[in-house]
């Protein structure tokens, strides 16, 4: 039994994610003693087809920017949040998180600290974090940060700010780079191909899929090791949604992005990263 009180706000929170109904959220939090995470698997598990969003790399209000250095070898992106999509859409707020992007570029920064710890003419991006925040009256930081290298690396910013992709490539293909970049935007893939793809990802969907299937009554008696070889069917299909390379291109339904890639010059992809505002 929970020993946490589920409030109508995580109720609510549940139900932003996921769309599932307001009592199947309650009971899903109560379950997971209010693990928010726990309860998307929870709801999941009991046949819900939820939109589960991976919240790993989302912030509410902000702006995300996206740049390259100049020879296009690392990439960077920028999350500045705020609280209100007022601020958010304002020019200046918009030119004060470009500001700390390029000094991210600027400065070659490796995580969030470095980057707090650069300067803009002459003073810390943390300081000026601090002034913006006292002259908006708004909590704004610099919520997120990824960087990545490699010998071709393309950058995307969609939506107003509101999200920012890079992919490393193993060659120079602007064109490429950009077409990668949007189908991330669109499609938010888990990794590039299966084999990258987290074992504890790959755990946690079977074990869902597990679940699922013994609460089905056609599988009713059905042997564990039936059940498991089954599952690495539907595993198949996780992949071929979930992984880039496996997916629908989105310009060319009839091909898949391994099929463009190669088609475009046999262009790897050998990473990339998606951050988005919520």
């Amino acid at each position: 039994m929970s020993t946490v009180t589920i409030s109508a706000q995580d109720i609510n929170k549940l139900r932003q994610a996921t769309g599932a109904g307001m009592m199947d959220c309650r009971k899903a939090l109560t379950e997971t003693n209010g693990d928010f995470e726990a309860a998307i698997d929870w709801l999941r598990k009991q046949g819900q087809k939820v939109a589960a969003k991976r919240s790993d790399r989302e912030a509410k209000e902000g702006v995300v920017v996206a740049l390259t250095s100049a020879d296009n070898k690392t990439g960077y992106v920028v999350c500045v949040s705020c609280e209100t999509d007022f601020v958010s859409k304002n020019a200046d707020f918009v030119a004060f998180a470009k500001s700390i992007a390029e000094a991210a570029v600027a400065n070659d920064v490796k995580n969030i600290d470095e980057l707090n710890a650069a300067e803009v003419n002459g003073a810390k991006v943390s300081d000026l974090v601090n002034d913006k925040l006292a002259a908006i009256g708004e909590k704004i930081g610099i919520s997120k940060f990824e960087r990545i290298e490699a010998p071709y690396v393309a950058s995307y910013i969609h939506g107003a700010y509101r999200m920012g992709v890079l992919v490393g490539l193993d060659k120079e293909s602007a064109e490429a780079g950009k077409d990668v970049a949007m189908q991330i935007a669109a499609m938010n893939p888990v990794a590039v191909d299966a084999e990258s793809v987290p074992a504890e990802v790959v755990a946690r969907e079977k074990d869902i899929i597990v679940e699922v299937m013994k609460q089905d009554p056609k599988m009713a008696g059905k042997p564990d090791e039936m059940i498991a070889k089954i599952a690495d069917g539907k595993m198949n299909a996780f992949f071929k949604e979930q992984t880039l390379l496996a997916q629908a291109f989105v310009k060319d339904g009839s091909k898949s992005v391994a099929d463009y890639l190669k088609s475009a010059g046999d262009v790897k992809v050998t990473g990339f990263k998606r951050v988005a505002l919520g």
